[in-house]
């Protein structure tokens, strides 16, 4: 905590905020932020430097609300308009970001590499490429975009889980690893696990010898490259661990000039690992490896390599976490055998550089180093380790962090699933399907309960919403006769609903043979889940990579995730049910012909899906061919001479009950399946 006020007491005394105002653009390496200064926003614009400023939209809206000189019609068009500002400057800053963000914190040959005209992410930890995984959020459009490559489209998540929470699906968890003790509270805070240190079966010989500090990457290369020559030339294996595809290459080139023969692993070449790896332990073997390839994997040493003190290993630079750094060194002298290790460090290493150079650079400067010159000293590998331990403090805050926001996701990511594993099982899918009817059929009449007493329902939006998908109008007309009985609940409503509604769906199941029927449930119900969830997913996506600004309103973006998530996913749920009761209500299956009583009712503007069920034993129309075909409207009947528009009519519904209605209101009727009489 010390270490940290001082370092920011620096910081501010050097006022960076004057420094920013020569800029064009900043980058925090440390926390991966960046931020276009003023002076970038009016070189990028000049015309209009408030293109990279998000307007206010919560103000804007609020003037729009009090402005007495517009209309209600003119307010809403106002207001879309500031919508469409927002979401396009939004847009803009969010594309550019990404690009500065792929064009100045992101190295080809590190982070990336090409193959095939293809960006490949390389893992961090394993220096090996992982094929089909993409950045989000533009980010890998971005890179394409850079390296001028063709651009894929954006990938859209279908499930996601932490591996903390997949982990927390098994009853049971142990494990086992050489360099468990170094994560020992992290396992122990997110697992509830103990590490327990099992002693090696025979002695460890390995000389672990003290790290060497150059003031340069320069200098660092070449005492690297020249220990690498003496012990090829007294015929000792050495293995070379670097961080990046881009050292692996450089030294590999040094080495060339040297004409020493070695062998590079990397993520470019990561097809002949397993016999690159073999050949490590021969006699004046050099293998050049990304980070902890080969690693768990015996090195066999060659005949006579133990006299000459076995397998070396050297490192170019240390990892931000400990146990890398350990894996490597575990190369050498497994099973007793013997073995040396040594890290080249210089004050222009990324760790070193963000964490310990100042330190060590006082270091070197009260002993008098020269340029060229090296320290080794027990001080600074305690100062590098120190600085190891802070960024593995700061990436366990950051996982923690981010696993409190998962965990959000997490409960949602259960209750959905129970209801897949469910369907998919194909185990009580009837039972399922009502569940789901009762549940739509609830959802509903609860938004009208909370208006009070039946008298103040909105019983025509019921009646459209119920005739549009579950098929049932004249069950709410038998209540609506009856609404201002003071008995009657929400519940009574719903039950009377839902009892009718099952009727007409029996009825549907009577032309199908109930495996056919069980099977179409099944179908319905696992598209809908996995089509719904998907887009929920996006969804939350997007309110993460904003709540963050909360903060600045001073509220807890946490809690700000967790209250508009329950919301987000209540409005799913909702709205999952809904399309679930439609689509197993109104999809017409081949060889199904609708009852009469359904075939005569008709609803307008509707959007009901008919997906093409043929891999399932089921046919719809397909969304392309129904846009193709004009959508018959009935138009009212003109009986005798033209009608007023508060005329009295009469219609008659599907269930034979004759109603009278004003002339103004027959086009509704006709729309929800009424037949005008006279």
């Amino acid at each position: 905590k010390l270490a940290h006020d001082i370092e920011s007491n620096y910081i501010r005394d050097k006022k960076m905020h004057e420094v920013d105002d020569d800029l064009y653009f900043s980058i925090d390496e440390k926390s991966h932020v960046m931020d276009i200064t003023d002076k970038g926003r009016n070189v990028l614009s000049p015309d209009d430097p408030e293109t990279f400023i998000i307007p206010d939209l919560g103000e804007i809206l609020l003037e729009i609300d009090e402005n007495d000189n517009f209309s209600s019609i003119e307010k809403e068009q106002e207001k879309e308009k500031a919508h469409q500002l927002h979401a396009q400057r939004s847009g803009t800053i969010h594309n550019f970001n990404q690009l500065l963000r792929a064009f100045t914190m992101y190295e080809k040959d590190v982070e990336y590499v090409l193959d095939n005209g293809k960006v490949m992410i390389v893992d961090e930890f394993t220096g090996r490429v992982l094929p089909g995984r993409r950045y989000s959020d533009g980010l890998h459009q971005a890179l394409e975009a850079k390296e001028n490559v063709r651009i894929e489209r954006e990938t859209q998540t279908l499930a996601t889980i932490t591996i903390q929470n997949y982990f927390r699906l098994y009853d049971k968890l142990a494990g086992m690893t050489g360099t468990a003790e170094t994560e020992a509270e992290e396992l122990g805070s997110i697992y509830g696990l103990d590490v327990t240190v099992v002693p090696t079966h025979r002695e460890i010989s390995r000389d672990d010898r003290e790290d060497l500090v150059y003031k340069t990457k320069r200098e660092k290369y070449n005492a690297a490259i020249d220990e690498i020559s003496e012990c090829h030339h007294n015929g000792q294996p050495v293995l070379v661990g670097t961080i990046s595809v881009e050292i692996s290459e450089l030294l590999s080139r040094m080495l060339k000039r040297k004409n020493i023969p070695h062998s590079v692993l990397n993520a470019k070449k990561h097809q002949s690992e397993a016999e690159v790896v073999a050949r490590a332990g021969q006699r004046g073997a050099v293998t050049i490896a990304t980070n902890m390839a080969g690693r768990g994997t015996d090195i066999k040493l060659g005949e006579g390599i133990k006299e000459l003190g076995g397998l070396h290993i050297i490192g170019t630079e240390r990892h931000e976490s400990r146990r890398i750094d350990l894996q490597l060194r575990g190369r050498s002298g497994r099973q007793g055998d013997p073995g040396s290790s040594r890290f080249y460090l210089s004050l222009e290493d990324d760790l070193m550089r963000l964490f310990s150079s100042d330190r060590v650079a006082s270091i070197m400067d009260r002993m008098g180093i020269e340029e060229g010159e090296v320290i080794s000293a027990k001080m600074v590998t305690r100062a590098i380790s120190n600085a190891q331990k802070k960024v593995e403090v700061r990436n366990f805050g950051t996982r923690k962090h981010l696993l409190e926001y998962d965990d959000v996701m997490n409960q949602q990511r259960q209750v959905v699933y129970d209801i897949r594993n469910q369907a998919l099982s194909g185990k009580k899918i009837q039972e399922t399907a009502e569940q789901i009817l009762d549940d739509f059929v609830m959802d509903e009449i609860e938004n009208q309960s909370g208006l009070g007493i039946p008298d103040f329902w909105d019983w025509d939006h019921l009646k459209q919403v119920f005739a549009s998908h579950i098929m049932v109008d004249a069950t709410l007309e038998k209540i609506q006769d009856v609404k201002g009985n003071a008995e009657l609940t929400a519940n009574e409503i719903a039950d009377w609903v839902v009892e009718d509604a099952k009727s007409v769906y029996k009825a549907r199941e009577s032309l199908l043979p109930e495996d056919m029927m069980r099977g179409f449930e099944r179908y319905v119900i696992l598209r809908t889940i996995d089509d719904k969830w998907k887009d929920h997913l996006y969804a939350m996506d997007q309110l993460r990579e904003g709540i963050n600004l909360r903060a600045y309103g001073q509220k807890n973006p946490l809690l700000e995730y967790k209250s508009e998530g329950f919301k987000m996913f209540q409005e799913m749920m909702v709205d999952m049910n809904a399309v679930t009761i439609q689509r197993l209500f109104r999809t017409q299956i081949q060889g199904m012909e609708q009852p009469q009583h359904v075939q005569e009712r008709s609803v307008r503007n509707v959007q009901t899906s008919h997906e093409d069920m043929t891999g399932m034993g089921f046919q719809g129309k397909a969304p392309a061919q129904q846009s193709n075909q004009p959508q018959q409207v009935r138009t009212p009947v003109q009986v005798g001479e033209k009608h007023g528009r508060n005329e009295k009519v009469t219609v008659r519904g599907s269930d034979g009950k004759q109603i009278e209605i004003k002339y103004k209101k027959l086009q509704n009727y006709l729309n929800r399946g009424y037949t005008q009489v006279s």
